[in-house]
């Protein structure tokens, strides 16, 4: 693609990156095909090269954002479906990131919104925060009959009120510490608790915690760290997101200093994602923060990798079920692992079957299926009836937002280390259907 920037402009690190992206796309169109978007709505605004011509007009002009590229650039799930898809390598993550951005800073949206997107910044990020407010949605949600039938605010308010939890597990102290080897210690890792992942399912790093030791890896949870950043970074949110990951950071650069780690563990892919970005994402930085930026990036591993390399075996006979493996995107497209998640699994004694449209995004995707409640509920929709016909007992996949979108109907939904540590020794999962 040919573009037109000034030599004044091309001088932003930004813009020089978003050039270099732009330039690779040859305009194919394959992206288009598994773009889930464009798949529901058949515009071309809405599919990854439609949204590609938006933003360079939008970059090159120098102007703000007008009402119909953020409407379009709003729509995109940034699921990344299209970067596994493209022949020419376009980065569009990068690009729509920096697009995102660039509309937070010039786009004045109208005030429900602005409050809105305010508000899930400031709350989801922070789980004591995150649990009091679903504490409230809990509360509101016998007056969602009183919401207008009509109205994207209304949409989306009665969208928080479905996805709040009917109970939350009791909240669990997930704060520094060290967890000890059993046995002689094979390695040294740290966990990255994340933020709304403790609140909705602690036994998911409880269950990470387990299976690590059990293995002889020693388990640091570090002071001072906590949201990778995503929420407020998809959202445009750039101060914010960048706080939150100079704090990771800080934290895990003192462990590296120190006793040194293997990995920084990641069980929520949409966080690995992000975290596994630090390196780009700091790369104008002063230093040191550029190099440990790039350090930590370079030891973020999602569990999958980390169970693959150290070894993980089952310790209990096979349970004898189908479980219906969910991809989510942030793992798939975002960090292309594929294979590790079901081989696990298939150690373990299960039957993996994958549903059709595998590539297709499941509509959660951070804050997506609260701002976009309608496209999100329609590709909720298609991924359970697809992810039903596979005769899976129940959906096993590898982060929390999906596991929240999806969670709720006829087939329970698990996290993979859940299952893996259960068949390694570990309690039966909360919500396991019967062999």
């Amino acid at each position: 693609m040919q573009t037109n920037f000034s030599a004044l402009q091309l001088a932003d690190q930004d813009i020089s990156a978003s050039n270099t992206i732009l330039r690779s796309c040859v305009h194919c169109g394959f992206c288009t095909a598994t773009c889930p978007t464009f798949v529901l709505l058949g515009d071309e605004l809405d599919s990854p090269r439609g949204r590609i011509y938006l933003i360079k007009d939008m970059l090159e002009s120098g102007q703000p954002a007008t009402e119909a590229v953020v409407r379009h650039v709003d729509r995109c799930l940034s699921c990344l479906s299209c970067m596994t898809t493209c022949p020419s390598g376009v980065h569009y993550m990068h690009l729509v990131d920096h697009a995102r951005r660039y509309i937070e800073e010039t786009y004045t949206r109208p005030w429900p919104e602005r409050l809105l997107r305010r508000v899930l910044g400031m709350t989801l990020p922070h789980p004591r925060r995150f649990r009091l407010a679903l504490a409230a949605a809990r509360a509101a949600r016998p007056l969602a009959g009183l919401l207008p039938k009509q109205g994207q605010m209304a949409g989306r308010l009665r969208a928080m009120l479905d996805l709040a939890p009917a109970s939350l597990p009791p909240a669990v102290d997930q704060g520094p510490r060290i967890h000890a080897a059993e046995g002689p210690r094979r390695g040294r890792v740290a966990l990255m608790t994340g933020c709304a992942q403790t609140v909705l399912a602690p036994s998911i790093n409880q269950a990470t915690i387990r299976l690590l030791t059990r293995m002889g890896l020693e388990v640091v949870v570090a002071r001072g760290q906590g949201c990778c950043g995503a929420l407020n970074h998809h959202m445009g949110q750039h101060d914010p997101a960048m706080g939150f990951a100079r704090a990771n950071i800080a934290a895990w650069t003192r462990e590296i200093d120190g006793e040194g780690l293997d990995a920084i563990v990641v069980n929520a892919s949409g966080c690995g994602t992000t975290v596994k970005d630090y390196g780009f994402m700091f790369r104008g930085e002063a230093e040191p923060w550029a190099a440990r930026a790039a350090a930590v990036a370079s030891r973020a591993r999602d569990i999958s990798e980390v169970l693959l390399q150290f070894g993980y075996e089952a310790r209990r006979p096979a349970p004898g079920l189908t479980v219906a493996y969910h991809a989510a995107c942030s793992l798939q497209h975002g960090q292309k692992i594929t294979a590790a998640p079901k081989q696990l699994l298939q150690k373990a004694g299960f039957t993996v079957k994958e549903p059709v449209e595998s590539h297709l995004c499941c509509g959660s995707a951070g804050t997506y299926n609260l701002m976009q409640p309608e496209i999100a509920g329609q590709l909720k929709a298609r991924k359970l009836a697809n992810l039903g016909r596979t005769g899976g007992r129940l959906i096993a996949s590898g982060n929390i937002g999906c596991l929240t979108q999806l969670g709720g109907g006829s087939l329970p939904a698990i996290h993979t280390v859940e299952l893996l540590d259960w068949m390694a020794g570990g309690p039966e999962p909360a919500n396991l259907p019967g062999a």
